[in-house]
């Protein structure tokens, strides 16, 4: 059955799905595929599927946010999903954490609100050991360079007290901010597939967050080479995975 949001069915999804928020960045993706077709574009919700050195891959945008990223991860589950990495860029809370930095996400703070509609803000937001750890046995094969701890994931962009909130979380040792990782880790422990989260930082602890964003946006050359190492990362632990 065509699902209503992201327009795909079974036979488009693969096990193995890669989750980034910006549709663009899906055919970023698609670039370094050996070969893939895009399948659906409905709202923030682009789907491509291709082979990645000859493992099918699934790469789904979610857009902005926990609700959007709730409702393609539910879908994508619905298809066939079994394994899912998210993507995505953070804000870094630690001043070590530098622009181009891969943050990989141990756990998330459920600053949002899609994961209360689920469950009691009790229920704890967390990766799959086994694939995260996939994950940092491939970067470190890589040579890439990476933190991995807890990150926070949250609802608000433009926040009063930014300073404050960030130095308040800086002092609980939490590694980065990004809007979407609580969701993707609720909602795949809820419903039984692993999943894991990979943050390319392009805001450093202190900056100027929505300057540091058009940064991005205009292909600063650092966040560009970390996005470039997070899709890499995350195309090279599914042939890993694969295996």
């Amino acid at each position: 059955m065509k699902q209503p949001h992201i327009l795909c069915e079974s036979k488009d999804i693969s096990e193995y799905v890669i989750l980034p928020g910006d549709p663009a960045r899906v055919l970023r993706v698609g670039e370094l595929l050996d070969s893939y077709e895009e399948i659906a574009y409905n709202r923030e919700f682009r789907t491509i599927k291709g082979y990645y050195k000859g493992v099918p891959i699934t790469v789904t945008s979610t857009g902005i946010g926990g609700p959007s990223a709730a409702i393609a991860i539910e879908e994508l589950i619905y298809c066939g999903a079994k394994y899912i990495i998210r993507i995505g860029s953070g804000g870094a809370v630690q001043s070590n954490i530098n622009i181009g930095d891969l943050i990989i996400c141990s756990a998330a703070i459920r600053e949002d609100g899609a994961t209360n509609m689920y469950i009691s803000p009790k229920y704890p937001a967390v990766a799959d050991i086994k694939l995260t750890n996939l994950i940092i046995d491939t970067c470190e094969e890589l040579k890439y360079k990476y933190h991995c701890g807890i990150v926070r994931s949250h609802d608000s962009f433009y926040t009063d007290d930014e300073n404050k909130l960030m130095e308040y979380w800086n002092s609980k040792n939490i590694l980065a901010s990004d809007m979407e990782t609580s969701s993707l880790f609720v909602v795949g422990q809820l419903r039984g597939v692993k999943t894991a989260s990979i943050l390319n930082n392009v805001v450093e602890y202190k900056s100027d967050l929505k300057e540091s964003v058009e940064d991005y946006a205009m292909k600063d050359i650092e966040t560009i080479e970390g996005e470039k190492r997070e899709i890499i990362l995350a195309l090279e632990t599914f042939v890993r995975l694969s295996k």
